[in-house]
């Protein structure tokens, strides 16, 4: 693998030519991000991929149709400034 794919990544579709073993066309739409559900550790029948993905369209489709697209960070969300206490004083 070029790249390390795990389940819940989120990878862009670069490739949507036709099935390169069946040449059926594809359900998939190049430029559209997918959610991989699960990697299969087969061979692609075309030989340029050690895994196939689940995208949650169709079955399973070569890793090279897709690249991984950065974990997002976290984004610092604003504190709340605490007032000042009041003191009761003592006399």
């Amino acid at each position: 693998m070029s790249y390390d794919v795990g389940s819940g990544d989120l990878v862009l579709c670069v490739n949507a030519a036709p099935n390169h073993v069946t040449g059926e066309p594809v359900p998939l739409v190049a430029g559209e991000t997918y959610t991989v559900y699960y990697i299969m550790p087969f061979m692609c029948p075309c030989g340029r991929s050690d895994a196939l993905l689940d995208v949650g369209v169709g079955f399973a489709w070569c890793q090279t149709r897709f690249r991984l697209l950065p974990k997002p960070k976290k984004r610092a969300e604003p504190r709340k400034a605490e007032a000042p206490k009041e003191v009761e004083k003592v006399t």
